[in-house]
């Protein structure tokens, strides 16, 4: 059924509570701080419902949000339908009711998403099946079991397969949505609006849900916490196995060992992945070329740079940053130090 486009777009998100709060106010917040930046017959008009009957939404910890209303008083066309994560979609199952309402929405709606755990709502729903999905990494493996008609993806932020989205954990969400006002007003509305939340990035599908730069913090021994820091700070330095193992004082085969084991990847795995994101972050960010970038992130050259990321990435850096380079990006000493690990 083709529906006819509006020029304002009605966002209605469906909670079964307990809802995990973030997932539900990151959600509004996005969309009514674009209404701020957008002509009033361009705003998203934004409900939210609900599978209860009380008459305010419980939340996980504590908070209760007021307004919401019974999801079977909805009337009218639903553009964006998004369902946020919580103790309710996790623990719980919904009703036949509510599926069969979720199922005819879904047909008619242009867009329907999950917000962290809400893709166990989409799930319960058959809306999933055969389609690639994620939700938050530890909830990954349960959503896989639970139902394996899902191809559970847990390394990405957020995932688009045909108008079915699904995001990863609470602030993925967020990235998700900025996704969506990118779509709808164009990516310089989008990079606004995230400036406004003060949101670091506008981080794209694709980025895992784990920042190679926080395993800094998964070494158990002082000597490789210090040693990853270092690298942080020294990529375009000597980063071979030998060079690391007498920075730490180890025999190059007891190094190997001991960092595969408490990092789960071996040196020149890890090495490679924060160069890598540091590159990623510089494409994003500074208006430095691919040869510079490619020297301070201890690549060589920019051959070499970009092999190693289209293997990675399936990417060019050139098509990366034509694709998620900030309009404001611009050189600063903070993009040329340390990569920052991200939520």
């Amino acid at each position: 059924m083709k529906r006819k486009e509006a020029s304002n777009r009605r966002i209605v998100l469906l909670v079964m509570p307990p809802v995990r709060e973030l997932d539900l106010v990151g959600i509004v917040d996005v969309f009514a701080s674009a209404n701020r930046l957008l002509p009033a017959d361009r705003h998203y008009q934004i409900e939210v419902v609900t599978t209860s009957r009380e008459a305010n939404i419980a939340g996980m910890q504590g908070l209760s949000f007021a307004g919401g209303k019974y999801y079977s008083g909805v009337k009218g066309a639903i553009d964006t339908l998004l369902v946020p994560g919580g103790g309710g979609v996790e623990t719980g199952v919904p009703t036949a009711a509510v599926l069969s309402w979720l199922r005819r929405q879904a047909e008619i709606s242009r867009r329907v998403g999950s917000i962290c755990t809400g893709a166990f709502m989409l799930a319960h729903a058959g809306l999933l099946d055969g389609r690639r999905a994620t939700t938050h990494w530890s909830f990954a493996q349960e959503l896989a079991s639970r139902f394996p008609a899902v191809k559970v993806d847990a390394a990405p932020i957020w995932i688009r397969e045909d108008k079915f989205y699904s995001s990863a954990g609470v602030t993925s969400g967020i990235d998700l949505c900025l996704a969506l006002v990118e779509e709808d007003h164009g990516r310089a509305i989008a990079l606004e609006v995230a400036r406004k939340l003060v949101v670091f990035l506008c981080r794209p599908g694709n980025q895992a849900q784990f920042s190679v730069s926080l395993q800094q913090q998964a070494a158990e021994s002082r000597p490789l916490r210090d040693l990853q820091m270092w690298i942080l700070d020294h990529l375009g330095a000597d980063l071979s196995i030998p060079a690391l193992a007498a920075r730490v004082a180890m025999s190059e085969r007891n190094f190997q060992r001991v960092f595969t084991r408490e990092i789960g990847k071996s040196p020149a795995h890890y090495v490679e992945e924060v160069r890598i994101e540091a590159v990623r972050r510089r494409l994003e960010r500074s208006t430095e070329s691919i040869e510079e970038i490619a020297r301070a992130c201890g690549f060589g050259s920019a051959d070499v740079m970009g092999r190693c990321f289209h293997r990675r990435l399936n990417s060019t850096p050139a098509e990366y940053r034509s694709r998620f380079r900030s309009s404001g990006a611009g050189s600063s000493s903070s993009d040329k130090g340390r990569t920052k690990g991200m939520a």
